[in-house]
């Protein structure tokens, strides 16, 4: 038998590796094994147990080094039933079992570390069929029928991108993986580059004979440690294998795959301003024409994807273009892999055929809420997206049907919000990042992101006045309308479609004073009810500034001229006296 651990970041964070090595003296009779991520971050530290041909006997989930012992005695006497109270229960596994993977097809279930378990499972097969069977020009149709849409944010055609690289005049042309992946909440393709990293220079091999690039560059967050340290050693071993270099199969084909490590600047998402940081340069945004298929990285035709989209790439030729094309909808084909976050039971990568509903997603595979609490909202696409209420959950995902709604599929980022989360605060998080996060080349984003951050700012402390709704709408048109790149473009996305949502919220904040939510500090009072305090003193002696009076054993009282808001009477009462309004 094998037991196989899942060593992802998520693993690792949950004591995946104290648990390998709680294992590895434990050995008798079994081997032992590392994997990715296999995308259920909430039942970390993972471990899977094999039987002699490869088929998964058992899954174990949020093991400890304590329970090592028991899982390697059980293993080594075959007897699995044991192990029971470990296993994954049919509920949780269905987190997996109602998605479709192909990006994610091999994470979580081959050794990211050893290009053996790569090519046992069809690895490299496709680049193989291609220099033996496709002109470059074939290989640009399947992708074509395929109907492959960049997976980075904007949707845009892959083969259209690729067919204008080739087309472009020039001997000399570069291929560029955005790995820059910024959204917060989303890690879909740092699980890509960790679990499964061949498969992304698979496909990045297929797009530069496609084409005709000789050299490439996977520009990746350093954020990212556990991936690049991954994708080296999966670059190195594909060049032993004559994978990667000089007449790749003995073809006229070359590649120089190389990484650059980017210093987590979120617009360096923008593939220009990607360009700009991968030459040395600060990264901000070019004007646009010309695009970068025709004067891109050193003034060459470049062609950029993102991880994601390269994942699909090998397994679209070895399955043809039209078994892609069947799944999804009309206008939007394939799969796409989300990373889900937030107040949600089921927390972590899921990739389902684009048509599905955000019901679907947010309630059939991720289990609905944490803690029975009532969804309110999911903010798609990131800072560049928009918050859907409950009343679009069954909203189909697609470009066209999300974009219809004031939000973007964006790279994949899905967060999860129940009723306990303030829209108003939630818009001004957004805004507070893409304001630090701004480039400040153009004034519209520089000057304009700021200035909504401001008002938002305002209004959650109670300061704000009827006439800031319209000032907010008018610099979030303008900001749109004049914004150099399509970072600062979509930057009011959160704000607008929290105002088109819960336009109540920002009217309670300011008209009443209050944050219907209870979570912004500034807007809640708190008082103690008689009838619950037992007169403990916690909640007094916890308080900063003294503002909490009463004789022991006696009901205590807060007096609101004096209390900050702090909330650390609430957390410290046991009793449910201390109550926030």
């Amino acid at each position: 038998m094998r037991i196989v651990i899942g060593e992802g970041s998520c693993g690792i964070a949950a004591g995946a590796e104290k648990m390998y090595k709680a294992l590895e003296p434990l050995k008798n009779g079994f081997s032992l094994g590392i994997t990715g991520c296999i995308g259920m971050c909430f039942l970390e530290p993972i471990a899977d147990i094999y039987d002699d041909r490869g088929l998964l006997l058992k899954r174990l989930v949020r093991v400890t080094p304590s329970d090592a012992p028991r899982i390697a005695a059980a293993v080594t006497s075959g007897d699995l039933s044991s192990l029971s109270d470990l296993e994954i229960t049919d509920d949780d596994a269905s987190f997996l079992s109602k998605q479709t993977r192909i990006a994610l097809r091999h994470c979580g279930r081959i050794d990211p570390e050893d290009i053996g378990s790569y090519l046992a499972d069809d690895g490299y097969r496709a680049i193989t069929k291609v220099l033996k069977d496709y002109t470059p020009e074939q290989v640009i149709d399947e992708i074509k029928t395929s109907g492959l849409a960049g997976r980075g944010g904007a949707g845009f055609p892959t083969w259209f991108k690729w067919d204008a690289a080739r087309k472009a005049p020039g001997d000399e042309k570069y291929l560029i993986c955005n790995a820059d992946e910024g959204d917060p909440g989303a890690f879909m393709d740092r699980a890509v580059i960790e679990s499964d990293p061949h498969s992304l220079i698979e496909g990045m091999l297929i797009a530069a004979y496609a084409i005709g690039a000789e050299n490439a560059f996977v520009y990746v967050r350093a954020e990212y440690p556990l991936a690049i340290k991954r994708l080296k050693k999966a670059i190195a071993d594909a060049e032993a294998k004559g994978f990667l270099g000089e007449h790749i199969l003995g073809t006229d084909f070359s590649l120089r795959l190389r990484i650059k490590a980017g210093a987590g600047a979120f617009v360096c998402g923008e593939e220009t301003a990607l360009i700009e940081s991968l030459e040395g340069s600060r990264g901000m945004p070019r004007l646009k024409p010309p695009f970068p298929a025709q004067k891109g990285y050193v003034g060459k035709p470049s062609n950029i994807n993102n991880v994601e989209t390269f994942a699909n790439v090998a397994w679209i030729i070895n399955h043809g273009g039209a078994a892609f094309a069947a799944m999804g909808t009309e206008t939007s084909k394939g799969t796409k892999v989300f990373a889900i976050t937030g107040k949600i039971r089921r927390g972590g990568l899921v990739e389902i055929p684009m048509g599905l509903t955000l019901r679907d997603v947010i309630f059939g595979i991720g289990g609905g809420i944490r803690g029975g609490k009532r969804f309110k909202a999911v903010q798609m696409g990131g800072p560049s997206g928009g918050c859907i209420p409950e009343s679009l959950l069954d909203t189909v995902i697609d470009y066209k049907a999300l974009s219809a709604t004031g939000a973007i599929m964006g790279s994949g980022g899905m967060v999860v919000m129940d009723e306990d989360t303030c829209m108003v605060n939630m818009a001004k998080f957004f805004l507070d990042f893409t304001t630090k996060e701004s480039c400040g080349k153009c004034v519209p984003c520089r000057v304009g992101t700021k200035r909504m951050f401001e008002i938002l700012d305002r209004i959650t402390k109670g300061e704000g006045e009827q006439s800031d709704l319209e000032k907010l709408e008018t610099l979030c048109a303008g900001v749109k309308d004049g914004a150099l790149c399509g970072l600062g473009q979509t930057a009011p996305n959160p704000v607008l479609t929290t105002l088109r949502y819960f336009r109540d919220e920002y009217e309670a904040h300011i008209s009443e004073k209050r944050c219907p939510a209870k979570e912004c500090p500034a807007l809640r009072r708190y008082r103690i009810d008689p009838a619950l305090c037992r007169g403990c003193t916690l909640c007094a002696r916890k308080c900063p500034v003294g503002a909490i009076s009463g004789a022991v054993k006696e009901p205590h009282a807060i007096d609101p001229a004096v209390c900050v808001r702090c909330g650390a009477c609430e957390t410290a009462c046991r009793f449910g006296a201390v109550i926030a309004e």
